[in-house]
This record gives structure tokens, sequence and C-alpha cells, in this order.
């Protein structure tokens, strides 16, 4: 079976596939609420790296980039139900509620384990799945306010969280590409994310590291691959994906172009 996925509306879905490994790397434009249902889910940040099981529930901060690694489990496809929260609900939300939030610091990525009211608000979605038809828009809208109003229960500073609607202003280029590089992710994404135009954002990069990004991404990548291999021992199935790659056969190709030997050489160094 293919990657498969089912909206019972437009702000709610299920996925589910069963092959050894789905990979895709978000920069999601509405914050998601996910509960896994089957399977298990690596996510990896610029600096963290979570590895969820059936039952976890997390929540993905808009406009923050995150790898996301599923694989099937125990003869079990992956599946998973997802809530997306918009801008436009949660500002009708908030003002119809007149809730006051404080203005947010910088958005983190939430887990929540297998706390009993969202696994119970989120696993009541799965009948609605067996509709013929599209679940009405106020069904549905009390469904995701459900799952907000048990969110800020649960995490009582979630409201910075879900209440900010502000798109990424102007940052430091260098620090923000030193921390995110390994996501392979489209020029004009980063440029979003760090405030600039496509344009600005290639200019200002050749005067910050007197490169093009497409050169830069390629030897922080491969510099990244070369340090899990040889100093961490893992294998090159294992390092690929996560350092930026889409492709295990390319991924050699250039290892061994920029350093000389294949990264299978240095995986039977160490054995």
């Amino acid at each position: 079976m293919a990657y498969q996925t089912q909206y019972i509306n437009t702000h709610i879905k299920l996925s589910c596939f069963d092959d050894k490994l789905f990979k895709t790397e978000v920069l999601f434009e509405d914050h998601l609420l996910v509960w896994i249902i089957s399977g298990e889910t690596k996510i990896i940040q610029a600096d963290k790296t979570y590895v969820f099981q059936a039952g976890d529930t997390l929540l993905f901060p808009r406009h923050q980039l995150v790898k996301v690694l599923s694989y099937s489990k125990d003869g079990l496809p992956h599946k998973s139900v997802a809530m997306h929260l918009t801008s436009d609900w949660l500002k009708d939300f908030y003002t119809r509620n007149k809730i006051q939030v404080r203005q947010l610091q910088v958005p983190h990525f939430h887990t929540f384990g297998r706390h009993p009211l969202l696994q119970s608000c989120l696993a009541s979605l799965i009948h609605y799945f067996d509709l013929e038809e599209t679940l009405p828009e106020n069904l549905a809208s009390l469904k995701i306010e459900e799952a907000v109003n048990i969110l800020r229960v649960i995490d009582p500073n979630i409201d910075q969280e879900l209440a900010s609607f502000e798109d990424p202003g102007k940052i430091d280029l260098s620090g923000f590409m030193e921390k995110n590089y390994m996501f392979n992710m489209p020029l004009n994404k980063f440029g979003y994310l760090t405030g600039r135009s496509l344009t600005t954002f290639k200019r200002d990069f050749k005067k910050v590291f007197n490169t093009t990004p497409q050169k830069w991404l390629t030897q922080k990548r491969l510099e990244l691959a070369h340090h899990e291999l040889s100093e961490k021992k893992r294998r090159p199935g294992e390092v690929y994906l996560e350092v930026g790659f889409e492709n295990l056969s390319h991924f050699s190709y250039v290892f061994k172009k920029h350093f000389g030997y294949t990264p299978m050489e240095i995986t039977q160094s160490s054995y």
C-alpha cells in the first residue's frame, strides 16, 4: 500500500502507509496536532531528535523546520490522525474567548506522551473516517476546539505558541544556516524563515559565507555525514537522509567525489 491520506474535513486527516520508511521534511504553515495510532516516528530538529511510538501525541509548531522519518512496526502500518490548527481558526478562538496572550519567545516542538485527555479526543475521530460524506464544518470545529482546550489544560503556556500569528522576521543568517543546514528545503524556504526574499537571501549568503548556498550546503552535509560514519560508527543507510540527502546512491557518489573514498569504505574500516 502506498502512502494514503484521508481527509474527513479540510482540517482533520488520517495518514497511513505500510512501507519500510516514509521520509519528509516539513515547514508547516499551520500548527499540526498529531496522534500516532501505530508504527514509529522519528522527529529530527536542528538540535534534538525524538522517537515516538503508538499512542504518543505531539504538536508541530508553524514555521519550524522538522525532518520526519516514519516506519511501520510490529507488522502494523504507520497510521496517524492529525489536526491542522490554522491561524484563522485560532484567531477566531482567542478573539471569541477574549483570551489575552503574552508575547511568545521562541516557538518549539511539543510532546504530550500518552495523555489520556488528548488520546480520548483524537481517538474519537477514528469513527468519523468511516463516513461516506465530509464531516460538517461545525462538528469539525467542535472537535478542534475540544483539542485546543485540552492542550490549554495540559500546558498553561501553550497559548503563547498557538496565538503567535506573525510571519518570520529578518534574523541572523549565519546562525540560522549553521543550525539548519541538514534540512533539504528549497532556498526560497530558507529565505522565508530568515525574513528574506530569495534574491536577498542569495545576496546575503554570498556576503556571509563567500560561496553559493548550494555549494555550502553540500559541503556541510558531507562533513556531518563523515563525522557520523567515522566517529559514531553509523552506516551510510542510517545517515544519508538525516544529513540532508534524498538518495543513497547520489549520496555515495557525491561523498566519494568530495573525500576520495566511499562512505562504505569508512564503515568497513571500522569493523
